[in-house]
């Protein structure tokens, strides 16, 4: 079949139910993710002067690189499948666009070769991906992640083997995956003497996006890995803490229930997102893209967001305490009016981020009643 995203049109094959088969892959839900690496390339141009080239590494049908290609980057697809590669060279042609297509493996190919920025959007984990990418990305590298089940410690044990890290199963979950995906992207790049600096990060649709400003040198790979931490949580009472250093050493009891804690890490605590970056990437999102409105809502949110590593869900707060929620906007303005930041968060409609801990929110909401 044939599709239209942003200015081009390609072909990609039908698909099996659910997405699930041994042929070439193409996900339509994934649009908003293509929309937003476009957006991104556009405002990358402005932060990586001499940026030029652009590897998408696992191509399948080519849609993400032919999109590339027509923004006027010196594209490069790639896969092993060989299907993949005849369809990816007839999707460059049938908009008249230039490209090199390679029937390779990505992780030969990249080891090989260093592109200005490369793409890594795999099926499941892009972990096995990760080593050969962080060595190839020289200004920025761009990472999709769909296995969030292990990436939020709702599959333990495959979380555990794939990112060398505990992630657990919390009321947080997204955020749980993208800092479980960023602390082994820093941990590998800096293998190699190299820091990874998030510039926009975001967990929608039961996948992971972020984008990673690459940098050279021992020392700011020490600065990357300073980054990296735990964090503490209470599963009674939901009460939380962080701590940086990679190697945890929680408290003996909950401070505040006296319950067991569980720990996660080692996991990124820094910031996901550069402000700056995002107002680029916002005014780079244009109308002939087919998620513009859901693309620009998304940066917004993100801008606003706090930077804590962990965010609470009102109703489960409420839940617990055993009483009915009110409306986020009431909820978030008696935290603030209590001198506590807060903002809402882009993984639901009642998630939000807070500086204040468990008692302190149910005191600043209860405070005048």
């Amino acid at each position: 079949m044939r599709v239209t995203e942003g200015n081009v049109e390609v072909e990609v094959p039908e698909q099996a139910e659910d997405g699930i088969g041994d042929g070439v892959f193409y996900n339509p839900v994934q649009e908003l993710n293509r929309d937003l690496t476009v957006a991104v390339l556009r405002a990358a141009r402005e932060r990586f002067e001499y940026a030029d080239s652009y590897l998408d590494a696992t191509a399948a049908s080519g849609v993400r690189g032919v999109r590339a290609a027509a923004e006027g980057w010196d594209v490069t697809l790639s896969d092993h499948d060989e299907e993949a590669v005849e369809l990816c060279r007839a999707n460059l042609d049938r908009n008249d666009l230039d490209g090199e297509v390679v029937n390779r493996d990505a992780n030969a190919l990249m080891h090989e070769r260093r592109f200005d920025v490369v793409d890594l959007d795999p099926f499941g984990t892009p972990i096995p991906f990760a080593d050969a990418a962080a060595q190839s990305a020289i200004d920025l590298l761009a990472v999709t992640a769909t296995d969030t089940a292990p990436l939020c410690g709702a599959h333990f044990e495959s979380g555990v083997r794939s990112y060398s890290a505990v992630p657990r199963n919390t009321e947080y979950h997204q955020e749980m995956g993208v800092r479980i995906l960023l602390g082994a992207l820093a941990r590998t790049a800096a293998r190699y003497d190299r820091a990874i600096t998030p510039i926009m990060t975001h967990a929608t649709n039961h996948y992971v996006r972020t984008y990673l400003a690459m940098a050279d040198g021992a020392t700011v790979a020490n600065g990357a890995i300073d980054q990296l931490g735990h964090v503490h949580h209470c599963q009674h009472c939901l009460w939380r803490t962080h701590e940086a250093g990679l190697i945890a050493d929680p408290p003996a009891e909950c401070p505040h229930c006296g319950e067991h804690l569980q720990t996660a890490g080692p996991l990124w605590l820094g910031s996901v997102h550069d402000r700056e970056f995002l107002t680029g990437v916002r005014e780079n999102v244009t109308e002939e893209m087919g998620t513009a409105e859901e693309a620009r809502a998304l940066t917004e949110r993100l801008a606003v967001e706090l930077e804590t590593p962990t965010h609470y869900d009102q109703h489960r707060l409420t839940k617990r305490w055993g009483e009915g929620a009110i409306a986020m906007d009431d909820f978030l303005e008696r935290l603030r009016s209590a001198g506590y930041e807060a903002s809402r968060t882009h993984y639901g409609g009642t998630t939000f981020k807070t500086d204040a801990d468990v008692t302190e929110i149910r005191e600043a909401v209860h405070a005048n009643e």
